[in-house]
């Protein structure tokens, strides 16, 4: 009796220590996984992810989102990565403020194996997955195709008899412009981040691939003489109020039908004209840029650009690289994650496989029944590379804080400001200082 009491007790102690073990083992393997999100709107869509994988993957997986401005991410970063306090583990970061790191050896996880080991390297769009890249290295995974279209108005339109299908080449906007404008009517709201976008579709860039600035000086300087005779004839508009990220610019230039047309990426359709011109529902409508053409009037441009898109890293300082990555791929590989990036009006992917879901290719009432995802995976093929260079943050910063404004108000020499944009930016002018 002694003896078998003896025996169960020794196999209680047995079983209440492996519990124990598997207790402490489950304490030690939970990860909690801080995320950096530069907007609101994007805390909302990780929050329901990290509910998302907790249901499909992980039930124990732990992570606290937590926003920033799209501004103030830079500085969150450089003060948590100089005293390694409170340091988070996944950063959403604009494909901009990644320049910034790449001075040196940028604190991010390579990513190169896992992505292969993935299959992402085929599924994501080479151009995009490129833009998160050091030397050959992917440091980041892309969120967004961030491919740009015309979002126009589709009663404007018809009041002045026009079609989508009039509008070609970049010299038919121009001639039908011409047109508008004899009507009191300006057609294009106009940005300085235009200038960049355009001068990319035209097969060119701010940098080179070996990092000249400029490389095709005359292409950048007609580019921009072209977006000055657009604002000299007024066919192009530059905002009065604001600039057409904000949306006072809504609320007065859109409002009062004083512009026809944005140009913008498939993050601004989905997010700010949805956002801040809801009363216009269904009168937008989306169709892909008008290409440029060789003086015997050929097309020699894509159909689109590029503008901006975030991505995702890791700080290399983590503690939870394998629980963060896991996540990572997670929100960019399952079908539910990219659906409702979509549809909760926040960018159309760049994970290929999802370019066959539905949901990302049905018409959509706001636009008038036009299909953003259908035109998109159609100008797929067509999106350009953005050459990365550790001065670009500096150099798209000083174009869109002014730098080139004039001559988008229809004043000033072309060839002149970009000198005078080389001279400050090679003159010893570089990104922001990192800690």
């Amino acid at each position: 009796m002694l003896s078998t009491i003896i025996r169960i007790t020794m196999r209680s102690k047995t079983l209440f220590l492996v519990l124990l073990s598997g207790i402490a083992t489950a304490a030690v393997s939970a990860e909690s996984v801080k995320i950096w999100i530069s907007s609101q709107q994007d805390k909302i869509y990780y929050d329901n992810m990290v509910r998302l994988y907790q249901q499909e993957v992980d039930s124990d997986f732990e992570a606290e989102v937590q926003a920033f401005g799209f501004r103030e991410m830079p500085d969150k970063l450089a003060i948590a990565f100089k005293t390694q306090t409170n340091t988070p583990d996944i950063i959403q970061l604009d494909e901009v403020f990644f320049g910034m790191y790449l001075q040196d050896e940028a604190p991010f996880v390579d990513l190169t194996e896992r992505v292969i080991e993935a299959g992402l390297k085929e599924d994501i769009m080479p151009q995009r997955l490129e833009l998160f890249s050091q030397k050959g290295r992917v440091l980041g995974l892309p969120q967004s195709m961030s491919a740009m279209l015309i979002y126009y108005r589709r009663d404007l339109f018809e009041q002045y008899g026009l079609s989508p299908s009039e509008f070609k080449t970049w010299d038919d906007l121009v001639e039908i412009g011409e047109e508008l404008v004899a009507k009191n009517q300006s057609f294009l709201a106009m940005d300085p981040s235009y200038f960049e976008i355009l001068l990319r579709q035209r097969g060119s860039d701010l940098f080179s691939e070996t990092g000249d600035l400029l490389p095709d000086f005359d292409l950048a300087v007609d580019t921009l003489e072209f977006l000055g005779e657009l604002a000299q004839k007024r066919i192009g508009l530059m905002p009065d109020r604001s600039s057409i990220f904000d949306p006072v610019f809504f609320g007065g230039d859109v409002a009062n039908n004083e512009i026809v047309a944005i140009m913008g990426a498939d993050w601004y359709g989905l997010d700010m004209i949805q956002q801040f011109s809801s009363d216009l529902e269904g009168e937008w409508g989306m169709m892909p840029l008008p290409v440029w053409t060789d003086d015997q009037g050929n097309p020699n441009s894509v159909r689109t650009s590029t503008f901006a898109g975030q991505g995702l890293v890791i700080y290399k300082g983590s503690q939870s690289i394998d629980a963060s990555w896991e996540f990572m791929k997670f929100v960019m590989t399952n079908k539910e994650a990219n659906a409702q990036r979509f549809l909760q009006g926040n960018s159309f992917p760049a994970y290929k496989p999802a370019f066959e879901d539905i949901r990302l290719l049905q018409p959509q009432p706001f636009f008038g029944y036009d299909s953003m995802g259908q035109i998109l995976v159609d100008l797929a093929p067509e999106v350009p590379r953005v050459m990365m260079n550790p001065r670009r943050p500096m150099a798209v910063f000083m174009i869109r804080e002014g730098m080139l404004s004039s001559i988008m108000y229809g004043e000033g020499d072309a060839r002149v400001a970009l000198e005078r944009f080389k001279e400050q930016l090679e003159g010893g002018v570089g990104p922001p200082e990192q800690n």
